[in-house]
């Protein structure tokens, strides 16, 4: 996906709307998407025919008689592609069935894609503004795009064609699926994580989901850009980032974590050393000192398996100067505390929650996930320590992320952690097209961490914590 469209499907803005431009200061209120949008064109697809679809699978059959995979797998993608369509234009060459030029290009596409490919869904691998594949059995495949989930035409000949394609995308980074261990989490060359699960868990049949991501940097203004945080919000991110703030991005799933934690990384100083943890490999951070670090599950005799804590603890023995964690979701809670209280500061992680309050409550029954024996004060004093700022995100109606919440830590009072909002979003109500009506507001707090940042050298005005952006969606 090129930068452009990632940004259009993460935001959902590429539905040709307006905006109101406010006039009076009363217009000014409540500023929003006009309700002239107009409607998503629906994708639309080559597919074969039936009848087709049967002389493919007699050709792929052929093929697979007289093809040498063993040597195949040894060429690159180029020319792997290349000989297999040369010996699938043969076999049609040799048949006394009459095929027009476009059923046979069609024909061979489609063999080269199973055998080589991920099948029916490279169709959807290359098309740039969808953000999710998700396939709920071998007839029922459905996308997200800006925002919106919409059903495809698409579908695998059934179960076992299916099945295929998952092996293949786990083999290729040496996983397994099998009836012994249904379920595994993925990545495509690409970077584009992906999640299968089989049956018997699987009760209607193979599953499979792929979130897409780009290789492209997405920056804090592009967010500004499409809506999705105020020109405020960008700027206190990008200096408490520089200033070695650590940071908790909390959401809902598919509501932009991710994204939000690779844009703000793009503000790490190039000469800081950073190493990334995750259970699936899908950071998309660019800079040259950088260690990435990769869960790995038991094999089938149930050994083998380094959890995320395993890497947590090994991280702190590599000199880091910062550690970023994909997202937190279990005992490596106690270790990433432990490191941000003893000198890793910086540091970046999401987790699954829908309120700031509720992410602060998640990491504390994490944290006793691990074991340890301790008062509830003491792990809330840690957590309040050692975590700064908790940036909250959220997937609205209208299919739009947005930062709903950014909130700054103080301290203990009693056994509670105190905390400050520094911007929230104001929701105003609903456009007759569904968009939602609201603005960004700074609350009129300073935060403490404005103090440090001004003795690191960061000269940022106090306008910031005053402005109310009108929301631009």
């Amino acid at each position: 996906m090129n930068l452009k469209s990632r940004i259009q499907s993460y935001s959902s803005l590429n539905n040709g709307s307006k905006t109101i431009v406010p006039k009076n200061d009363e217009d000014a209120a409540v500023a929003s998407t006009s309700s002239e949008s107009t409607a998503i064109s629906p994708l639309t697809f080559e597919l074969l025919t039936a009848k087709e679809m049967e002389y493919k699978e007699k050709v792929h059959e052929k093929l697979m008689e007289i093809l040498d995979l063993s040597l195949i797998v040894k060429m690159g993608n180029a020319d792997a592609r290349k000989q297999i369509s040369d010996i699938a234009r043969r076999i049609i060459d040799d048949d006394t069935l009459p095929i027009v030029a476009r059923s046979r290009q069609l024909i061979v596409n489609e063999v080269v894609n199973d055998i080589l490919g991920l099948g029916p869904l490279e169709h959807l691998l290359y098309e740039p503004t969808i953000a999710d594949i998700m396939v709920n059995g071998h007839d029922a495949i459905y996308i997200e795009r800006f925002g919106k989930l919409e059903k495809t035409p698409i579908t695998f000949k059934d179960d076992a064609h299916l099945l295929k394609v998952i092996d293949r995308i786990v083999t290729g980074v040496g996983r397994r699926i099998d009836e012994s261990s249904p379920l595994v989490d993925a990545r495509l060359k690409d970077g584009s994580r992906v999640n299968a699960i089989i049956p018997p868990l699987a009760i209607d049949g193979p599953s499979l989901s792929i979130r897409r991501f780009t290789q492209d940097k997405i920056q804090l203004q592009d967010m500004v850009a499409i809506g999705s945080l105020s020109q405020a919000m960008a700027e206190v991110f990008a200096n408490i980032v520089k200033v070695r703030m650590n940071i908790l991005i909390s959401g809902g799933t598919g509501s932009g974590k991710t994204t939000m934690l690779n844009a703000m990384s793009n503000n790490i100083p190039k000469t800081e050393r950073v190493v990334t943890i995750e259970d699936s490999a899908e950071l998309q951070l660019k800079m040259d000192n950088l260690v990435r670090l990769e869960t790995r599950p038991p094999n089938i005799e149930g050994k083998g398996e380094v959890t995320q804590r395993d890497l947590v603890k090994n991280s702190l023995r590599m000199r880091p100067d910062r550690i970023v964690i994909g997202e937190v979701r279990g005992q490596e809670a106690f270790d990433m505390l432990q490191a941000m209280n003893t000198g890793h500061d910086g540091s970046l992680t999401t987790i699954h929650a829908n309120s700031p309050r509720d992410a602060l409550s998640r990491v504390e029954n994490m944290v006793t996930m691990a074991g340890f024996d301790l008062p509830v004060k003491t792990i809330r004093s840690q957590i309040a320590s050692a975590i700064n700022v908790v940036v909250q995100l959220e997937r609205m109606e209208d299919g739009k992320r947005r930062v709903i919440s950014v909130s700054e830590i103080n301290s203990m009072e009693g056994d509670v952690i105190t905390m400050s909002e520094i911007f929230r979003f104001e929701r105003r109500g609903v456009e007759e097209n569904g968009s939602i009506i609201g603005r960004y507001v700074s609350t009129g707090i300073v935060p403490r961490f404005h103090e440090r940042m001004k003795q690191r050298g960061v000269n940022m005005s106090l306008d910031v914590y005053t402005d109310q952006t009108f929301n631009s969606l």
